[in-house]
C-alpha cells in the first residue's frame, strides 16, 4: 500500500507539473497564431524542433545526474551524492555554453536547416536566438528539478513547474498584445519561465536535510560518462520529438506548403501536452524505481512496472477520447484566419496521429523504468527506435503512398513497431 501511495503521489505531482510546462508552449502557439497567423505558426514549429534538442540535453544531464545521486547517496558518508551534483552542474555548464554560442552566431543558418524559407526565416531566427540565449537557465532548471525531486521534494518541483508555466502564459499575453513585441515577446516570455522556476527551487537549499550541495571535488571522467549514460534515454526521447518534427516539417512543406506545416504545428503542440503526461509518469516512477533497485527490493520494482504500464494505458484512453471528440474545436482555437484547409488538415491529422499514444505511452514509461534500474542499453534501444531508426523510414514511405494521411499514419505505425520491442524487454525484465 505504501509503495502504491508513493507512486500515486510522485506521478500525480509530476504529471501536473509537466502538463504545466507543456501548457506554456501551447500558450506560445495560441498567442503566436492570434498575433502572426499561419506564417508565425509555421516559424514557431520550425523553432520548436531545436528547442526539443536543448530540453533533451537538460533532461539527460538532470535525470542522469539525479539517478546517479539516488543510487550512490548512501555511499561514502553521503559525499557521493554531492559529487554527483557537482559533476552534473559541470556537464550542464558545458552544454549551456554550446547552446548559447549557437544562439548568438548560428541562429540564421540553423533556421534554414530546420526548414524555414524566406517568409518564415525572420521569425524563426528571432525565436531561436532569444530562446538559446536563455540556455543556461533552461539547463540549470532541468538539473535542479531532477535533484530536488529525487531528494524527497516532488511537491516543490511541481510548484516550480506550475508557477513558472503560468507566469509564462501571463507574460506571453503581456509581451505580444499590450506591448506588441511579436515573436520576440513569445520567446522572451518562454525564456523567463526557467528563471522563475529556479528562484522557487532554490528554496530547497534553505532546508537542513537537503541531500546535495556544491563542493570541491576531483573531476571523474568516468562519473561524467555514467551520468550521461543514465540519462541518455531521456535525451533520445526528446530527440525523437525533434527528429520527427524536423522530418515531418520538411516532408509536409513539400506536400502542402506552409499551411501544412502550420497544421502540423497545431498537432505537434497538442502532442507535447500528451507526451508530457507520459513523461510526468516516467519522472514520477524514476526516483522510486531507482530507490527500490538500489536497496535490492526486486518485488517493489516489479510492482512499480505494473503500476506504470496501467497508468500509461489509462492516460492513452483518456487522451484519445478527448482528441476524437474535440478535434474541430481544438483546431479552430489556433486558426485565427479561419483557413478551411488548415482546419481540415489539423482535424484529420489529430484523429490519426494520436492513436499512436496507445503504444508510445507504454514505451516512454518503460524507457524510464529500464534506465532507472541501470538497464541502460535496453532503454537506449527503445529510445533510438522511437527517434529515428523506425520513424524516419515510416514517414518517408507512407507519405509517398498516402500523402498527408501517410504522414499522420507514420507515427502510429512506427510507435506500434517499437511497442513490440518494448513488450519483449518488459517481459524479460519482470521475469528477472
Amino acid at each position: 500500500m505504501e509503495l502504491r501511495r508513493d507512486f500515486l503521489k510522485y506521478v500525480s505531482l509530476n504529471v501536473i507539473g509537466m502538463i504545466g510546462i507543456s501548457c506554456y508552449i501551447l500558450a506560445d502557439t495560441f498567442f503566436v497564431a492570434k498575433a502572426l497567423g499561419t506564417t508565425g505558426l509555421a516559424a514557431l514549429n520550425f523553432s520548436i524542433s531545436f528547442f526539443s534538442v536543448m530540453q533533451g540535453c537538460g533532461l539527460m544531464i538532470g535525470i542522469g545526474g539525479a539517478t546517479d545521486f539516488s543510487l550512490r547517496r548512501q555511499e561514502a558518508d553521503g559525499k557521493n551524492g554531492d559529487i554527483s551534483f557537482v559533476h552534473t552542474v559541470m556537464l550542464g555548464s558545458i552544454a549551456a555554453a554550446l547552446f548559447l554560442l549557437i544562439g548568438i552566431f548560428l541562429a540564421e543558418p540553423l533556421g534554414r536547416i530546420l526548414g524555414a524559407d524566406a517568409t518564415t526565416l525572420p521569425y524563426t531566427k528571432v525565436y531561436l536566438q532569444t530562446i538559446l540565449c536563455f540556455a543556461p537557465a533552461f539547463l540549470l532548471n532541468n538539473i535542479l528539478l531532477a535533484f530536488v525531486r529525487n531528494d524527497n521534494g516532488p511537491r516543490l518541483s511541481m510548484t516550480a513547474m506550475l508557477v513558472s508555466s503560468f507566469s509564462n502564459i501571463i507574460l506571453d499575453y503581456i509581451f505580444m498584445f499590450p506591448l506588441s513585441m511579436g515573436i520576440f515577446g513569445a520567446a522572451f516570455a518562454t525564456g523567463l519561465s526557467p528563471v522563475i522556476s529556479i528562484a522557487i527551487l532554490l528554496l530547497h537549499f534553505k532546508g537542513r536535510n537537503q541531500g546535495f550541495h556544491l563542493m570541491r571535488c576531483k573531476l571523474e571522467l568516468r562519473r561524467l560518462g555514467r551520468i550521461m549514460a543514465l540519462g541518455f534515454s531521456s535525451l533520445i526521447g526528446e530527440l525523437a520529438s525533434a527528429i520527427s518534427l524536423l522530418t515531418f516539417n520538411l516532408i509536409i512543406l513539400g506536400i502542402s506548403g506552409n499551411i501544412g506545416v502550420a497544421a502540423y504545428g497545431i498537432i505537434a503542440n497538442i502532442a507535447l501536452v500528451a507526451t508530457s503526461v507520459f513523461t510526468g509518469t516516467a519522472q514520477g516512477l524514476q526516483p522510486l524505481a531507482s530507490r527500490c533497485y538500489g536497496q535490492g527490493e526486486r518485488e517493489g520494482v516489479s510492482r512499480l512496472s505494473g503500476y506504470a504500464v496501467k497508468t500509461a494505458v489509462f492516460f492513452a484512453v483518456v487522451i484519445y477520447a478527448v482528441i476524437c471528440i474535440f478535434a474541430p474545436a481544438i483546431a479552430s482555437i489556433f486558426n485565427s484566419e479561419g483557413n478551411r484547409t488548415l482546419s481540415e488538415l489539423a482535424v484529420e491529422g489529430m484523429r490519426i496521429y494520436f492513436a499512436g499514444y496507445f503504444f508510445a505511452g507504454i514505451s516512454i514509461v518503460a524507457t524510464a523504468l529500464l534506465s532507472a534500474t541501470a538497464h541502460v542499453n535496453k532503454a537506449m534501444a527503445i529510445a533510438l527506435c522511437r527517434s529515428c531508426v523506425i520513424l524516419v523510414p515510416c514517414v518517408f514511405l507512407l507519405s509517398r503512398l498516402f500523402k498527408m494521411t501517410g504522414v499522420w499514419l507514420s507515427f502510429v505505425v512506427a510507435e506500434g513497431l517499437v511497442f513490440v520491442l518494448t513488450v519483449v524487454f518488459l517481459v524479460r525484465f519482470r521475469r528477472r
